[in-house]
């Protein structure tokens, strides 16, 4: 094989362009920094497979100017069905489920090869495109940077770049290479996925069929009329050989009460549960299904990969333009990996309650869910709980070295409230560090958010603000990725510059 050299080489080389690694490099690209994506597969994915855009994502997605055409193209889910044996037994209302705590208070149903292909399109006019194709062989780094070889079409590349982030999915060669450790399990159940037009036509709803022995869900897949299929196999099932969907359907079509016409795509599966052992390694960075992979519960997996580029994206365009501490770039692995073993925590105790053969599982889908569900959502809080928690908007970085102090019940490491009158969510568009207040500006803080090179966003006293947990005339330092950094109650001045000071921080200066 022989070995070509780049006349070019990016600051960042990401391997793996599922939507983690797109976001990443639309994110980097968008800052202006050199990268390059690169893919072993030969184009852009053809199955659905992830499903949900949660609002948390489509706020990211707002920041980028791309967040209205996701929803347009994507299928808001009104509400949700349990059934039992076909027939519904109750069902609650998912319409503005977080109305008044985010510009997107609903559930979204996009395919992922819809988002994908939307992602690349965005990619490709910020002059970014990706590498289809092209495998990562070799990986080595050193204090200087990072030299990762490059096999495409027979021939070899050495590419150098100072960093390199690995989006490349459960089986990532970067993480191997860094070796890394993935521990964790697999479940011994086996599941099924399909695409599917069934009779009566397109349902916009999420239905979830209960029974003794299994459970199966519905929900819509494309505005085009197809519905995600998603259940256990029969253990009957389970080992017989070249598996289709024609051998389920004699235990399908009851349990959802549906007739299905045809089926566009059908997959088997194995459920796991792994959590990185790290996030970083060097100047090597794992994001995505590279670093965690947990139970489809609550359809955060995607949700959760795009959430660690965000964090990342920001990062590392600070660093490289030297307008932050290169520590900085150590608070990723801290805010992340936390949130990856918690959320594998509480999908695998959920899965396992729901998904298991025991008498107590069968209880749970066959009486508690049915009744339990329709009385929780009778409380307001119970509703809220529910969104914060699905949405992702309640991830929040407490224990990270960049958050600190707290004004109202908003503290350092939470996601910025959302106000929707005035909107203060249209600032967040500079993807700049930035100063808010809720009320009147101070003359001396003013002045310092001018010297520290930030933009300061002044807000009219409301009572959304109030609601949102904001304090009047409060300072609110925001990161690039809409959470708190610095919560000041008095908007003190000299904690502000403080702050700047300890990170080095120098958002109004161009890059170095």
């Amino acid at each position: 094989m022989s070995t070509a050299s780049r006349s070019t080489d990016p600051h960042v080389l990401i391997v793996g362009a599922g939507p983690t690694g797109l976001v990443l490099a639309l994110q980097l690209a968008r800052r202006g920094v050199p990268v390059r994506i690169v893919d072993r597969a030969s184009g852009p994915g053809t199955a659905s497979r992830a499903m949900a855009v949660q609002a948390r994502t489509l706020e990211f997605y707002r920041q980028l100017g791309f967040a209205d055409a996701v929803v347009a193209e994507g299928v808001r889910v009104p509400a949700v069905h349990l059934r039992e044996g076909g027939e519904d037994v109750a069902s609650v209302s998912f319409t503005d489920l977080g109305a008044g705590e985010s510009p997107y208070p609903f559930v979204l149903a996009y395919a992922q090869d819809d988002h994908e292909r939307l992602l690349v399109q965005q990619l490709a006019q910020a002059g970014v495109a990706v590498e289809w194709g092209t495998a990562l062989t070799g990986l080595s780094q050193d204090e200087a940077g990072v030299r990762a070889v490059l096999a495409r079409d027979g021939t070899e590349e050495v590419c150098r770049a100072a960093y390199l982030c690995g989006c490349d999915g459960a089986h990532s060669r970067v993480r191997e290479s860094l070796r890394i450790g993935f521990p964790g399990g697999t479940y011994d159940q086996l599941f099924y996925v399909a695409d599917a037009r069934v009779a009566g036509g397109f349902r916009e709803a999420l239905f979830i069929n209960l029974g003794s022995h299994g459970f199966g869900l519905m929900l819509p897949v494309r505005l085009s009329g197809m519905q995600r299929l998603i259940g256990l196999v029969p253990d009957a099932l389970t080992t017989r050989a070249g598996l289709t969907f024609e051998d389920l359907r004699p235990s399908v079509e009851p349990l959802m009460g549906i007739r299905v016409e045809a089926v566009n795509w059908f997959s088997t599966y194995h459920v796991h549960h792994r959590v990185a052992e790290r996030f970083r390694a060097g100047r090597c960075f794992l994001a995505g299904d590279a670093g965690h992979i947990h139970s489809p519960a609550g359809g955060q997996g995607m949700n959760t990969g795009i959430g660690d580029a965000v964090n990342l994206a920001w990062k590392l365009a600070e660093v490289l333009a030297g307008r932050a501490d290169p520590a900085l770039l150590d608070t990723y692995e801290r805010e992340r990996i936390g949130f990856a073993r918690s959320l594998v925590a509480t999908t695998d105790r959920a899965f396992r309650a729901v998904t298991g053969p025991g008498l107590g599982s069968q209880v749970l889908r066959t009486w508690l869910l049915p009744h339990l569900m329709p009385a929780l959502w009778g409380f307001s809080a119970a509703r809220q709980f529910l969104f914060d928690t699905v949405s992702q908007t309640r991830i929040a970085y407490h224990d990270s070295p960049l958050s600190a102090g707290r004004a109202g019940s908003v503290q350092g490491g939470d996601r910025l409230p959302y106000v929707a009158e005035p909107d203060n969510f249209a600032a967040l568009a500079s993807l700049a560090w930035q100063v808010h207040v809720y009320g009147t500006p101070r003359p001396d803080f003013a002045a310092a958010a001018e010297r520290a090179g930030l933009a300061l966003h002044a807000y009219p006293w409301t009572e959304g603000a109030r609601q949102a947990g904001l304090v009047q005339n409060g300072g609110y330092l925001v990161r690039p990725d809409g959470y708190v950094g610095l919560a000041l109650p008095g908007q003190e001045a000299e904690e502000l510059a403080a702050y700047c000071g300890r990170w080095h921080l120098r958002p109004g200066q161009p890059a170095q």
